[in-house]
């Protein structure tokens, strides 16, 4: 045998176990598809804590890559299509929140029938199982619900008004009838995601009703424009300002006392939680089983403080 010849031989097994070893050490794809875009200040923290999942797992010995994907709007049509195609591209882990379980649920089945793991965060707790899926990251909402009506009325509110900024989301819909069942006199009005709309139908509502004392948002779309309208009558200290969720604003607002309270359910862990329960499945088999708990938490003034601190790094 010539020397040219053992050459190429030697080669070509060199170039094939480099292929072997390339393919053994492939790095996880684990992608999340969710319903709220990451320009929501609530989402853009869910989307914090992927990127950080991404930049910790992409190093060895977990060798994982970790995707942040959802519509541009509150769209399930648009959502059940990128789960679809995340489906289509053959992930080692699926996280996906659950808003809508008839128009996502076909596609969350089609998942779990491919055999890709899934996760859901956020919405979905009263869901997920028959999905399914077999954990779940997030808050109960009803029960968050029912710890925010009696916080207001614990604060001598009567009256309130709720404002759903997403109409069909079940989560929302779970809290509303938590914090309606605890608290008693509450009429919940849909609203749309634009802040002045908000603020206009806000001030109509409390300039037309006087003995309502509370206004009770489903979120911080909703929420901020709701503080705006309340200062914007000037009744800051005779009507009750709460709302789900966080953001910069409502925060410093619950430290000057014309927020009551927030409910926090930590979204930095629900973003980060599910790639981290997906990677412990690839590597040793284990993953928690039902609702991992991330909230209800309250935040009051007297620990907006340190609240803020944190969510000026994007953790809270």
């Amino acid at each position: 045998m010539t020397i040219k010849k053992i050459t190429r031989i030697l080669t070509a097994i060199f170039l094939a176990s480099i292929f072997c070893l390339s393919f053994a050490n492939a790095a996880m794809k684990i992608i999340y598809v969710v319903h709220g875009s990451a320009d929501d200040p609530f989402w853009g923290i869910v989307k914090n804590a992927v990127n950080q999942a991404d930049k910790d797992f992409r190093r060895a010995p977990d060798r994982a890559r970790v995707y942040f994907r959802s519509p541009s709007t509150y769209d399930m049509v648009e959502m059940a299509r990128l789960i679809d195609q995340a489906v289509a591209e053959k992930p080692d882990g699926l996280a996906v929140s659950i808003p809508d379980a008839n128009a996502l649920g076909p596609s969350i089945r089609r998942a779990v029938r491919s055999g890709i793991p899934v996760v859901s965060l956020n919405s979905g707790s009263d869901v997920f199982r028959e999905l399914g899926v077999s954990v779940h990251v997030g808050q109960t909402e009803y029960e968050a619900g029912l710890g925010g009506g009696t916080r207001m009325k614990s604060l001598g509110a009567k009256k309130a008004i709720i404002l759903n900024h997403e109409v069909g989301n079940v989560a929302l819909d779970l809290r509303a009838e938590g914090f309606t069942k605890n608290f008693g006199d509450a009429e919940v009005i849909a609203v749309s995601k634009d802040p002045s709309e908000i603020k206009s139908i806000v001030t109509a509502r409390l300039r037309r009703d006087s003995s309502i004392d509370a206004v009770f948002a489903l979120g911080p779309l909703s929420g901020e424009p709701a503080l705006t309208a309340v200062e914007s009558l000037g009744k800051v200290n005779s009507i009750k300002v709460a709302s789900f969720d966080l953001s910069p604003r409502l925060l410093s607002a619950v430290k000057n006392g014309k927020v009551s309270f927030l409910i926090d359910q930590q979204p930095y862990l629900q973003g980060y939680l599910p790639a981290v329960f997906l990677v412990q499945l690839k590597r040793y088999a284990t993953i928690p089983s039902g609702v991992v708990l991330t909230g209800p938490g309250f935040v009051t003034p007297k620990n907006a403080d340190k609240v803020i601190n944190l969510s000026k790094k994007g953790y809270r």
